[in-house]
């Protein structure tokens, strides 16, 4: 069994260890919102935070998270409340939605680690792929939440 922490609640698996994250997340927890992709940690649909780093979890097998605490877009806020959740909304970012969670977390993951970031910043940061293009939409989003935070 391997144990680990999601959303602050420990859960154990008995998951083949080189079993890729993201399928023990939405196969044996029922935790959807971390999207399948492209399977190669390409697209960045599958992110999430393990130790409060982002991760590509299609491609971080199960093993390398053991004894990890581990945060899902489900896990960002109880309530949806999140300042990137909010502005994600205010900006209207979303136009299929699929990748969304994914880019919330890698930016969660920006904004944690600097607190008001350039647009050179967010470019360098946030490598996820959106195929609707919303990325100044993104941009637009993720400084509104670091003038909420700040």
């Amino acid at each position: 069994m391997i144990k680990l922490t999601v959303n602050g609640k420990s859960v154990e698996t008995a998951a083949d260890p080189d079993t890729p994250l993201l399928w023990v997340l939405r196969d044996d927890l029922g935790l959807t919102g971390t999207k399948y992709g492209c399977g190669i940690a390409a697209c960045g649909a599958c992110t999430v935070h393990v130790e409060g780093e982002a991760v590509r979890s299609c491609s971080y097998p199960l093993s390398a998270a053991a004894d990890s605490a581990v945060t899902t877009i489900e896990g960002l806020s109880p309530d949806s409340s999140h300042p990137l959740q909010k502005s994600w909304i205010d900006q209207q970012v979303p136009q299929c939605g699929y990748c969304q969670s994914g880019m919330i977390m890698a930016a969660a993951a920006l904004l944690k680690e600097k607190a008001k970031p350039s647009d050179a910043d967010i470019d360098a940061a946030i490598t996820n792929i959106c195929r609707c293009g919303t990325y100044q939409r993104v941009r637009q989003a993720i400084h509104r939440a670091a003038g909420e935070q700040g």
